[in-house]
């Protein structure tokens, strides 16, 4: 009796290990910010979204994208002579005096570290020549370079404006476009700058806590803020550790604390929950009778407990989690199997057989057929 009860128990606590094991892998994540989104950057696997694809306004998270396009367009050296419009545009400044002259890399500075509007006008203006211009060729680099198509900006800066809108998602696209550039990384790591305007002589602190320390966070590696009434809290922030780099997009969020807070939840699921594994190149995956095999070497994001890798009908290598989220997808090289090759080259070899075989028959067969009809005329005339 005793035997049996202690067998019970063992196969009782079997049982209940892959409970509670899967109850902490598909754990949902509290966030109290509207939109979140959270992507690997080095494979853009999604590996958390809530309302990413939602419409939404960035405030000075539009930043982000008019401090890249600056990057690529223009020149760092050259110098920008404030304009009366950018000296007068309202909100958080870098107090910029009309007249003054700044190097573009210095506006760029100012624009990102301590998020002045009026340095995002003067940038704007150089590049473009009008805000009217910026709005239609910044919009125009946004969908043809970083292929997003759920954004519309309307300044460079992020200042309410009903047409100007983007999604968690783009913005998290927008971000890992622009840390690829070495500049770009440089700045938005940023803790502090020594700024000597014009007018206003300083050191300039970035606005972001994780990146300024008064919200320590060990692998933060840059980041912007943003807020405007209608947009609430915005919040956008890099991080890595020895295995993945992370971007982490987190919007309308009501106060500080939600926004900060979410964030730290997203990248700690991130870290703790992901990691990476390569596919090596030419990997063979067998579909319904069709083979699909690796056309390169593939880094992908999987998850540290259980995950799923099905390939489709159509070759679509899809990466998912173990709630069936689909992480991400690869387009896979379909494979002609051994044996259709080698029928073909033999129909092939045949037909040419046959092509050279059919002229050298009609050169023996026409003698023939002459010599037959000859020798049939020959007895219709005797008789």
């Amino acid at each position: 009796m005793r035997e049996t009860t202690i067998a019970i128990c063992f196969v009782l606590l079997l049982f209940s290990f892959p409970a509670i094991s899967k109850a902490k892998e598909s754990r949902e994540l509290d966030l109290i910010s509207e939109a979140v989104f959270l992507l690997d950057s080095d494979t853009g696997a999604v590996l958390f979204e809530k309302n990413g694809y939602k419409k939404m306004y960035p405030a000075s998270l539009t930043k982000i994208a008019t401090a890249i396009y600056a990057i690529e367009k223009g020149n760092l050296d050259d110098i920008i002579t404030v304009s009366e419009n950018a000296y007068s545009t309202e909100g958080t400044r870098v107090y910029l005096e009309q007249g003054e002259q700044v190097t573009l890399r210095h506006l760029i500075d100012g624009m990102l570290i301590n998020s002045g509007n009026d340095a995002a006008i003067a940038i704007a203006e150089y590049l473009d020549g009008s805000i009217d211009e910026f709005e239609q060729n910044i919009n125009q680099f946004l969908k043809e370079k970083v292929n997003v198509h759920s954004t519309h900006f309307k300044n460079p800066n992020g200042l309410f404006h009903k047409d100007h809108y983007t999604t968690a998602n783009d913005l998290a696209l927008i971000t890992k476009y622009a840390m690829q550039n070495e500049i770009f990384r440089e700045i938005f790591g940023t803790n502090e700058l020594k700024w000597d305007g014009l007018s206003w002589d300083t050191t300039l602190v970035s606005h972001h806590q994780m990146v300024n320390g008064s919200r320590p966070y060990d692998k933060v590696t840059g980041g912007k803020t943003g807020f405007v009434n209608e947009s609430k809290q915005t919040l956008a922030t890099t991080a890595a550790n020895e295995e993945l780099s992370l971007i982490a997009i987190v919007l309308k969020g009501n106060y500080k604390r939600d926004v900060y807070n979410d964030t730290k939840e997203l990248l700690e699921y991130g870290f703790n929950q992901y990691t990476h594994k390569v596919i090596p190149a030419g990997k063979s995956f067998f579909v319904k009778g069709t083979t699909y095999e690796t056309m390169q070497e593939e880094k992908i994001t999987v998850p540290r407990t259980k995950g799923e890798e099905e390939v489709t009908s159509s070759g679509l290598l899809m990466i998912e989690n173990d709630n069936g989220d689909i992480l991400q997808s690869i387009q896979l090289a379909k494979v002609m199997p051994a044996e259709e090759t080698f029928k073909e080259e033999i129909s092939d070899d045949a037909v040419k057989d046959e092509k050279k075989s059919s002229f050298p028959g009609i050169i023996f067969i026409l003698p023939v057929a002459l010599g037959c009809i000859f020798f049939m005329k020959r007895r219709v005339i005797r008789r």
